[in-house]
């Protein structure tokens, strides 16, 4: 193979890739969020999880794509171990289509593909046509790089060593496992190894042995990209990473303990050893599947146990809204005034890990403080949801107001949390960019801060306890916390002016206490809706 033909391989997969990035890319953006809420959603059980990590898979062309997304979702609460592990199972077959189609020979579609791909991505108006658009282009870029790919490997047939390479994966299957697990981990896509063994197999230099063990290894590599996206992750989040590794490993081993009665079995599925080849991916994850499903409680555990640790966890969605207490206003209320709570000790735990991270760089705290923000967000809009719902039956006067009241309070609370955010972006920039802090610095942060927590604490008993006086002490307090960030805004630009400060780190420092005097703000509305329902 000389160097014309390595370089027209590496283009053609390079194609192959960009082609199926295009695609994916065009497929989710047509999908928009409803592949977010169907895997938010439909993984309520095993077999529906499976079903779902498919159909998502399948849609995007990229089972890397779902099973990061899973973890994501299960660092984020969203998901728990048991439906990430169903919901990847079913990713993994889902990816196999990719494979099933570049195993026909479509060679006489690339160009139709990329003429109407083309014209609909460039020059349509509509983003819904565009995004068809680009996945058509992406399509058709896809088989183009296998074209190309195939066309590269023809002189190999003629090639000694390379013939007699191939021949030792089909006689030891374990080596073809090993260098599909190794290519796949570089290039991070199972569906690309698939379609270079695919395209060895059309100029008939792999025999299905050979070809099996590769893309029996591929499933192997694969699980590199979860791994990398759970890194610095959560402990669940690292669980669903691990368990998607191990049940691919699993599957691998028990694939080649049964490799020759599997083989006989995927002579029976095509007449080509390029569509055999494509079966077997397909039926390994299916197999699979079926053989790990029934355990999938069994499984969880002993991922856990492999993983050891213990994590809080936050309870998703709200708690004490329910829409059969709508007809009672007086107890649908007091539901929301419960949420409000919730809500508040929410953004006042965000508040407290923004400080704390700021100080001491704990990476760890900022996917809490992330995970608690979505939260907060979905509390906020499903409590004003239930209230605008609330309006519709017939309310007092005081009823009326103290929705009206509450309706003020949440949305407050989702403030907080997003100034605590605030906070976090500005420590992260801090860290990122190495700007120091001074001690007077670190000190004065500290001393406003524990003023607006104080508040904060106050404010809330204030609300659970109905308080008037409390209420108004926070009120008075907004003030003196006003005049301190006056106070330390000016001593800050004069060191700044002095040259005692580092300008950026100055940035920093005013922008932070400029998000605590505007939480203090939020706090004492929250405060105010005491005193104002009385």
């Amino acid at each position: 193979m000389n160097w014309n033909s390595v370089m027209q391989l590496l283009g053609g997969l390079a194609l192959f890739l960009y082609g199926m990035s295009l695609m994916a890319s065009g497929m989710q953006k047509a999908a928009g969020d409803r592949l977010r809420k169907i895997l938010e959603f439909l993984t309520s059980k095993p077999i529906v999880a499976v079903l779902t990590g498919a159909v998502a898979t399948m849609l995007v062309q990229s089972s890397s794509a779902t099973t990061v997304m899973v973890v994501g979702f299960v660092n984020a609460g969203l998901m728990t171990l048991k439906q990430a592990v169903g919901t990847i199972l079913g990713a993994n077959i889902g990816t196999t289509i990719t494979a099933q189609i570049v195993s026909f020979k479509v060679s006489s579609l690339v160009y139709p593909a990329l003429t109407i791909g083309g014209l609909l991505s460039m020059l349509n108006s509509r983003r819904l046509y565009r995004y068809i658009g680009q996945a058509i282009l992406g399509f058709g870029i896809l088989f183009l790089g296998m074209n190309v790919m195939s066309q590269s490997m023809e002189p190999l047939r003629q090639n000694q060593f390379f013939i007699d390479l191939m021949v030792s994966f089909g006689r030891t299957p374990m080596l073809g496992v090993l260098i599909g697990a190794l290519f796949t981990a570089i290039i991070q896509s199972s569906s690309a190894t698939t379609g270079i063994v695919i395209a060895m197999t059309m100029q008939g230099i792999l025999s299905l042995p050979a070809a099996l063990a590769i893309t029996l290894g591929s499933n192997i590599g694969t699980c590199v990209t979860a791994l990398l996206a759970s890194i610095g992750t959560g402990l669940s989040a690292r669980r669903a990473a691990v368990a998607h590794l191990l049940f691919n490993v699993a599957g691998v081993i028990i694939a080649l303990f049964f490799f020759q009665p599997f083989t006989n079995l995927i002579l029976l599925t095509g007449g080509s050893i390029t569509r055999q080849t494509a079966n077997a991916h397909t039926l390994f994850n299916i197999i699979n599947t079926i053989l790990f499903l029934p355990f999938i409680n069994q499984f969880v555990a002993v991922v856990s146990r492999l993983v050891p640790g213990e994590e809080a966890v936050i309870e998703m969605g709200p708690k004490y809204l329910d829409k059969h207490l709508l007809l009672t206003p007086d107890i649908a209320l007091s539901g929301v005034r419960q949420e409000c709570l919730r809500m508040a000790a929410l953004a006042r735990e965000m508040l407290s890990d923004a400080m704390q991270f700021l100080v001491n760089e704990d990476k760890k705290i900022v996917q809490h403080v992330q995970q608690k923000e979505d939260l907060v967000d979905a509390l906020e809009k499903e409590t004003t949801v239930y209230l605008a719902e609330l309006s519709q039956h017939s309310l007092t006067q005081e009823q009326s107001q103290e929705m009206s009241a509450l309706m003020h309070v949440v949305n407050d609370l989702e403030r907080i949390g997003d100034h605590a955010q605030n906070i976090i972006q500005l420590a992260e920039e801090k860290s990122e960019n190495r700007l120091p802090f001074s001690e007077q610095a670190i000190e004065e942060l500290q001393e406003m801060y524990e003023k607006v927590d104080e508040m904060l604490s106050l404010s809330i008993t204030a609300f659970e306890k109905n308080d008037l006086l409390l209420a108004g002490e926070v009120v008075d307090q907004d003030d003196v916390v006003d005049n301190l960030e006056q106070s330390l805004r000016q001593s800050h630009i004069s060191r700044i002016n002095e040259q005692i400060c580092f300008p950026p780190s100055g940035v920093v420092f005013l922008d932070i206490i400029s998000n605590l005097e505007r939480i203090a703000d939020h706090v004492t509305n929250f405060a105010q809706s005491v005193l104002e329902n009385n």
